[in-house]
C-alpha cells in the first residue's frame, strides 16, 4: 500500500506562486510515474502534470505549460509542483498520484493506482 499526502496549497492572488508537495510512503514505494491533476466544483478532474520516476521526464497539460514544473526527490520519495502566474480559473483541489502500471499514460485518471487527499488552492483575482 502507498500513502500520498499533499501540502502547500493555500489562498493566493492572481499572479502569485504556489509550491504544492507530495510526500509519498508506504512498504515499498516504487512507482513508474507520479502525477499531479486537479478538480474544480462541478468540472472533471484535469490533468496538470506528470513525471516518470526513473528518467524524469516531464509532461504538461496545456493550462499548465510554461507556468508550473514538476520536479522530483527520489531520496525523499517527493514530488513538487511549482506554480508560477496563478490565475483565477486555477482554482481547484489538486490531487497528486502514483503509478506503476507498465504501460503508463500519464494524462490518463485510470493509469494511477494511488491517490492523495488533496490539496486546496484558491486563486483570487
Amino acid at each position: 500500500q502507498v500513502q500520498l499526502v499533499e501540502s502547500g496549497g493555500g489562498l493566493v492572488q492572481a499572479g502569485g506562486s504556489l509550491r504544492l508537495s507530495c510526500a509519498a510512503s508506504g512498504r515499498t514505494f516504487s512507482a513508474v510515474g507520479m502525477g499531479w491533476f486537479r478538480q474544480a466544483p462541478g468540472k472533471e478532474r484535469e490533468f496538470v502534470a506528470a513525471i516518470r520516476w526513473s528518467g524524469g521526464s516531464t509532461y504538461y497539460g496545456n493550462s499548465a505549460k510554461g507556468r508550473f514544473t514538476i520536479s522530483r526527490d527520489i531520496a525523499k520519495n517527493m514530488v513538487y509542483l511549482q506554480m508560477n502566474s496563478l490565475q483565477p480559473e486555477d482554482t481547484a483541489v489538486y490531487y497528486c498520484a502514483s503509478s506503476g502500471r507498465v504501460v503508463y499514460v500519464y494524462y490518463q485518471t485510470s493509469a494511477y493506482n494511488y491517490w492523495g487527499q488533496g490539496t486546496q488552492v484558491t486563486v483570487s483575482s
